[in-house]
């Protein structure tokens, strides 16, 4: 059985050698956890009031949620710069938070993954394999929640995260941009449609969210739970292993 709390250190120049010991103090994981926590509100705020926000609103728009679909979307409102620089803070913030949470808690918060997330869970875990000798293009072709996560357990160093994250993160906005401005007249007239319909649409969007987090909630897995009890989760983990 893997070691819940201290796993093996990657091969290779960039790995650094770190003591999974958890948070530094209560404060620190609250801080962490608690600024994790907003941006799920916040992207479920996006979700839910996508209809009122595109088209009058598409700075803030993309500030709560910069999923794919919606850069692409307000693309074509934003003049370069505030594409670019907001689209790229809102990327980036959430994924040296989740970093830290790996650093933290190690394997630990693989395990805690797979409860959470069965599909992510164990694609980290086929990713061990080789994530030694490739962990700089895996982390900068996804830099996703889940692989940030990953990159901090398996003892990736700091800069070497930050640099692969800041050119995945740039290259993902030019290819949305791009993608945009070829694509202008089909996204310019998805976003008319919203406008005419965009109470009708509001109606829906919100209730999908209601849905979709209740759906959650029923299957064990709700983002704002998951991550306020990862604590709880981990240490009953911990304490009572699972035997093969």
């Amino acid at each position: 059985m893997a070691n819940l709390t201290q796993p093996p250190t990657p091969r290779g120049e960039e790995a650094e050698t770190v003591l999974r010991t958890g948070p530094p103090s209560r404060l620190a994981r609250n801080l962490v956890i608690g600024t994790l926590i907003a941006f799920v509100i916040a992207s479920n705020l996006g979700n839910a009031f996508l209809s009122v926000l595109v088209d009058e609103r598409p700075l803030l728009f993309i500030a709560l949620n910069a999923q794919n679909r919606n850069l692409a979307l307000a693309s074509g409102l934003l003049d370069p710069w505030s594409f670019y620089v907001v689209g790229f803070l809102r990327l980036l913030a959430p994924d040296p938070l989740f970093f830290l949470l790996g650093r933290w808690y190690g394997d630990s918060a693989i395990s805690w993954m797979e409860r959470k997330a069965p599909a992510y869970g164990q694609l980290l875990r086929q990713l061990e394999r080789w994530f030694d000798k490739a962990r700089i293009p895996i982390v900068a072709f996804a830099p996703n929640n889940p692989i940030c996560l990953f990159a901090g357990a398996s003892g990736m160093s700091w800069s070497s995260f930050l640099a692969a994250n800041v050119v995945g993160t740039v290259g993902r906005l030019f290819l949305i941009r791009t993608f945009s401005n070829w694509f202008e007249g089909p996204l310019g007239s998805l976003r008319e449609f919203i406008a005419d319909y965009r109470w009708p649409l509001l109606a829906v969007s919100i209730a999908l969210v209601v849905l979709s987090s209740v759906a959650d909630r029923r299957g064990g897995r709700d983002g704002i739970t998951d991550l306020a009890t990862m604590d709880e989760d981990i240490a009953a983990h911990t304490a009572s292993p699972e035997t093969d």
